[in-house]
């Protein structure tokens, strides 16, 4: 998927075809110069600048590109009140050709609108979805990194903006769309612990959903864990407590004699958009895949067996982030130091070169913006 797009040297503009006659106000004090990608972190630097549109009566309207600033917001807005907030993580990779890809947005969207639905907040167009996107992206290029394990982060969202105190679905509604240049999520190898009292998600709640209230939720029994020497919490059913559901940021894979095993997604379980393309890949290179429930008694007995090969986290933020040791009742049960063979890292090489043009994206994964050859350095 391409737009046709140009680099005008006198008005220093991107010109594209711009079907939702976007405003573009551009930022005249760019701070670029100030960033340094070895030593930000990440989601703390935003680029210059991002993408607005509203919902009001019915409608999409009022489209714009602008200089990043703080909102306006009244305390009466509800999104403050009650709740309705959704989100997406999404990359956007420089190629080495000097385009821009942005991984999956089709997929992206499509769960956007999922969770949209889930909270009653207004759906998005896909033409308003990608063409916000590519509008931003294409005034905020340069913000695009090119060093290994480097992407921009965007991050859509949406929230309720309208000014009432009363429990009411709202009718008014902003999505934006932010950035920030990032390398690694996750640095090192995660110590989790099973959490087998605190719950993330219940049946028939908002697990699918990208909403802020599921991670405010998780917040207190994370920060325990942390308190205690873990990085992360493994979440159970929230019923039973039995099965294993997914980890804080990401969801949770397993490397069980050669199988690649991972939980069955259900309406508690977060429909990740790195465990799908994984899960392709995998496919593809021959590995059984086991998409089912796992009981914490059957990890631990697996654990006591010595099968798990392997242990690891997939999402935007991190694409694989290996796990070092998991906590089951009380016991810690410590993985085998991983090789650069370890299928997590190949899997994580395959897509990482797919993203990057290193690859043939014979998936029709990434959505190219055509910019030339101008790289960053």
């Amino acid at each position: 998927m391409y737009i046709a797009l140009q680099y005008h040297s006198i008005t220093n503009f991107f010109i594209m075809r711009n079907t939702l006659n976007i405003k573009i106000q551009k930022n005249l004090s760019s701070k670029l110069h100030e960033f340094n990608l070895d030593t930000a972190e990440f989601g703390k630097t935003p680029t210059d600048h991002m993408f607005v549109a509203e919902y009001h009566q019915k409608n999409w309207s009022n489209f714009r590109v602008e200089p990043f600033q703080p909102l306006q917001i009244s305390p009466f807005n509800l999104s403050l009140h009650y709740g309705q907030t959704v989100f997406e993580g999404m990359k956007a990779y420089r190629m080495q050709d000097g385009n821009i890809s942005v991984f999956r947005v089709k997929k992206h969207w499509e769960r956007f609108n999922k969770s949209l639905k889930r909270m009653a907040m207004a759906e998005i167009p896909f033409e308003v979805f990608q063409e916000g996107l590519h509008t931003y992206l294409m005034i905020d290029e340069a913000w695009v990194p090119s060093a290994e394990d480097s992407s921009l982060y965007l991050r859509p969202f949406m929230i309720a903006y309208e000014d009432r105190v009363r429990v009411k679905v709202a009718e008014h509604f902003l999505f934006m769309i932010v950035g920030s240049p990032a390398k690694q999520y996750y640095s090192k190898p995660l110590n989790l612990y099973v959490e087998t009292h605190y719950s993330r998600a219940a049946s028939g709640g908002t697990g699918t959903a990208k909403c802020g209230g599921n991670y405010g939720g998780a917040f207190y029994p994370t920060a325990l864990a942390i308190q205690n020497g873990f990085d992360q919490v493994l979440w159970t059913d929230a019923s039973t407590h039995q099965f294993v559901e997914e980890s804080g940021t990401m969801n949770v894979m397993f490397v069980i004699d050669g199988k690649l095993v991972t939980p069955a997604l259900t309406d508690s379980i977060l429909d990740g958009v790195t465990r799908d393309s994984i899960i392709t890949l995998a496919k593809d290179m021959g590995i059984t895949i086991e998409e089912r429930k796992i009981s914490v008694e059957e990890l631990e007995k697996f654990f006591q067996e010595n099968k798990v090969q392997e242990a690891f986290g997939a999402g935007t933020a991190a694409i694989v982030a290996p796990i070092g040791s998991i906590t089951i009742h009380d016991r810690k049960y410590q993985l085998p130091p991983y090789s650069e063979n370890a299928l997590m890292f190949l899997i994580k090489e395959q897509l990482n070169n797919i993203r990057t043009g290193k690859s043939e994206d014979k998936y029709g994964w990434n959505d190219v913006i055509q910019i030339g050859n101008r790289v960053n350095p």
